[in-house]
């Protein structure tokens, strides 16, 4: 028993000091061709692997050619530098030189780097031979044989646009991870050829519930190339787990700033990703021309694109001079009452205002059941509304029974914008049982306290919805009345997020 013992500690520690650690960074960043972009790296050199494991990338990608005699090499384009891979030597290549002096990088040799480290993944895209399928193949055989080789199997993640080079993997790696690329084969579909993650354009993922869809079939989602904040910003708020992007340094900040990295998780979403009218599982409609105890000068109209359309990523809500019953101007108030109602979290809704005297834009939520009684007594958040006589202002703004406008007690602020009629800005709040918060582009400008004296401070308890809409004059829009010439005018909504924690 004692030899045992001892023969099973030495076996114990022999495996602790010679098995690998590994401590892959935990992000969703994954530098494309490297991260080459900020210093002026050459792309898939060595140099941008190396600067991708500085930043504490996850993984950094690369991609590989063979040569007509047959040496695997690290390039994203089939031809590097004048010369197609598939069609000389190696010997040819080495004739030419990155602008920071490497050589073409072998497979082998970048590999041979890549192992130097055990914090970033290294993702390995097996180009589609320009030759043949069979010699695409063969370039995945060799690929296998290259990483068994150097044992570097932990290290390497695999993708590609050619699904069978993605099956071929798993025959000779079955535990690899292998994502696939080119976008038309169904999560199913890869669930079922044991494929480990979908790795896709990311306007593909913004068909409604691709993500999520996904990731209940196990998969993990990777999306490529983002190089812009706000499809980082989408990626990162539906929860993808990879992004693959030239600008690594931007996304990790990016993320630093998320909702997603303070707690937050997405609850409903509209991204806008469709085309015609609002999706009716989302939004309904307040309709009619009776002044909406403002005195407002519009008719709201049911389901009509003149008012209200998305297309191009947008929803437009769209104010004319148009005669509709006793009304000489039209426009929409969209409402997610009892379609999603909701207590408590962050509201964020990324918005261009229009520009003009006499219109009063409003991004706002109002109680569902008013459980303390009619307005102002069961409250009413106004996240963001702006009054065209007052260039470049945007007021945030809570109204219950004893904070209102009526009484000359509401508590609100306003906050100047730059180019609200150009640019878009996100318009957010964050409700908390004793307290409301409210931003504009993260800068928070206002806090409105519980001061748990009752539903008359504070009817914040209970659900609220949702309500987007361009008003027409008013008591307040129309304060200095109204200019014609600002009609048709349009407020453009990029995306409403609501997260809870």
């Amino acid at each position: 028993m004692k030899r045992i013992l001892i023969s099973t500690l030495m076996l114990f520690f022999f495996t602790a000091s010679f098995g690998q650690k590994f401590n892959w960074n935990k992000n969703q960043v994954i530098a494309h061709r490297g991260a080459w972009k900020k210093n002026n790296f050459p792309q898939n050199s060595i140099a941008s692997l190396n600067e991708a494991v500085k930043l504490g990338c996850y993984g950094s990608e690369f991609d590989v050619w063979m040569t007509t005699d047959n040496i695997l090499v690290v390039n994203h384009d089939p031809e590097f530098q004048g010369l197609t891979i598939e069609k000389v030597n190696y010997a040819d290549l080495l004739t030419k030189t990155m602008s920071n002096g490497e050589k073409i990088p072998t497979l082998e040799a970048y590999l041979l780097a890549g192992k130097k480290q055990k914090t970033t993944k290294l993702i390995l895209e097996i180009k589609p031979s320009l030759i043949s399928k069979e010699r695409g193949i063969e370039v995945t055989n060799k690929c296998i044989e290259m990483v068994k080789k150097l044992k570097v199997t932990d290290w390497v993640e695999y993708i590609s646009f050619d699904y069978d080079y993605c099956k071929r993997i798993l025959t000779l790696l079955p535990n690899a991870k292998v994502a696939y690329l080119k976008g038309e084969i169904s999560a199913e579909q890869m669930k079922a050829d044991k494929l480990t993650g979908v790795d896709y354009h990311y306007s593909v993922y913004q068909k409604d519930n691709w993500i999520e869809n996904a990731q209940k079939l196990g998969l993990t989602v990777n999306a490529w190339t983002v190089n812009t904040v706000p499809e980082m910003q989408w990626l990162l708020a539906h929860n993808v787990e990879y992004i693959t992007t030239n600008e690594p340094e931007l996304l990790f900040d990016e993320i630093k700033k998320t909702p997603v990295a303070q707690g937050w998780k997405l609850k409903w979403a509209d991204e806008f990703d469709d085309a015609g009218l609002p999706l009716t599982k989302n939004w309904g409609y307040d309709v009619g021309g009776r002044g909406w105890g403002n005195n407002e000068l519009q008719y709201y109209t049911d389901a009509d694109t003149a008012n209200a359309v998305v297309k191009k990523g947008n929803l437009n809500i769209i104010a004319l001079k148009a005669d509709k019953e006793n009304r000489n101007y039209t426009s929409a108030r969209l409402v997610t009452k009892n379609k999603f109602d909701f207590k408590y979290g962050r509201v964020e809704v990324r918005a261009m205002l229009p520009k003009g005297r006499g219109l009063w834009p409003a991004i706002w939520a109002l109680p569902t059941d008013s459980k303390y009684g009619s307005w102002p007594r069961s409250g009413e958040i106004d996240i963001m509304e702006h009054v065209g006589y007052d260039p470049d202002s945007v007021h945030g703004t809570v109204h219950t029974e004893k904070f209102n406008h009526v009484i000359h007690t509401q508590v609100g602020k306003a906050l100047k914008v730059n180019n609200p009629y150009t640019a878009y800005h996100v318009y957010a709040i964050e409700w908390f049982t004793d307290h409301i918060d409210f931003f504009i582009d993260d800068q928070k400008y206002l806090t409105f306290k519980n001061t748990k004296k009752g539903s008359g401070d504070w009817p914040f308890d209970q659900n609220f919805h949702l309500i987007l809409n361009v008003a027409v004059g008013g008591d307040w829009g129309g304060k200095k009345g109204v200019d014609d010439a600002a009609f048709p005018a349009t407020m453009k909504v990029d995306y409403v997020r609501v997260f809870q924690k």
